[in-house]
């Protein structure tokens, strides 16, 4: 007497062998839309932080030379010299970038986005996780006057895919909690998206 082949069988092994190959492609598909959740909304080519660390190179002339911008360069050229630095928060969730540091008395267009190093005290917005109404980057935007020093150390932030320095934090005092536009009037911030003013990839991404 003849066996009958075994339908069932043959019908899962043959979704199986479907569902080997369209492991891959699920794989590809989502690890793209994990890291299209938090994008730039500038460009990521020549773009960015120039060689000096210097943000110049990302912004246009009619930004750089815009009346506002002009006029506050003439205020900031006024701050006090001194052993310190103008710090701005910008917070982008998930990445570890603190925000932008400049020396007292030049632009904004000279300003390095920095990693803090917490090892002689917390950034501004480390709050306790629970018992505050505050949350990890309330501070977005307030302006701060840095005490502390770069280790010159560059440091890989993987979610944002920058190598940016590595500052010591000593002290800080807050300046102001709505101190105006950072680089230009008009700049938009989403905090799912990377800044539009940023170092450069690195090369081959």
């Amino acid at each position: 007497m003849k066996q009958r082949p075994n339908r069932s069988g043959i019908f899962f092994s043959s979704l199986a062998r479907q569902a080997s190959r369209l492991l891959p492609l699920l794989f590809v598909t989502g690890t793209t839309l994990l890291l299209s959740s938090c994008t730039t909304t500038g460009t990521t080519g020549s773009g960015g932080i120039d060689g000096s660390g210097s943000v110049a190179g990302s912004l246009t002339p009619s930004q750089i030379n815009h009346p506002m911008v002009k006029a506050r360069d003439a205020q900031i050229a006024a701050e006090p010299p001194g052993n310190y630095y103008i710090g701005r928060r910008w917070w982008t969730d998930g990445t570890r970038f603190w925000g932008y540091l400049r020396e007292p008395g030049k632009p904004w267009s000279t300003a390095k986005l920095v990693i803090m190093n917490e090892s002689i005290m917390k950034q501004p917005d480390r709050v306790p996780e629970e018992g505050t109404a505050q949350v990890h980057g309330f501070d977005h935007n307030y302006e701060y006057r840095i005490w502390g020093s770069y280790t010159g150390r560059k440091i890989y932030d993987p979610n944002s895919n920058f190598v940016i320095p590595e500052f010591r934090l000593s002290k800080y005092e807050l300046i102001s909690q709505n101190p105006g536009f950072l680089f230009h009037p008009g700049e938009k911030y989403n905090p799912r998206h990377l800044p539009e003013i940023h170092p450069p990839f690195p090369a081959g991404t």
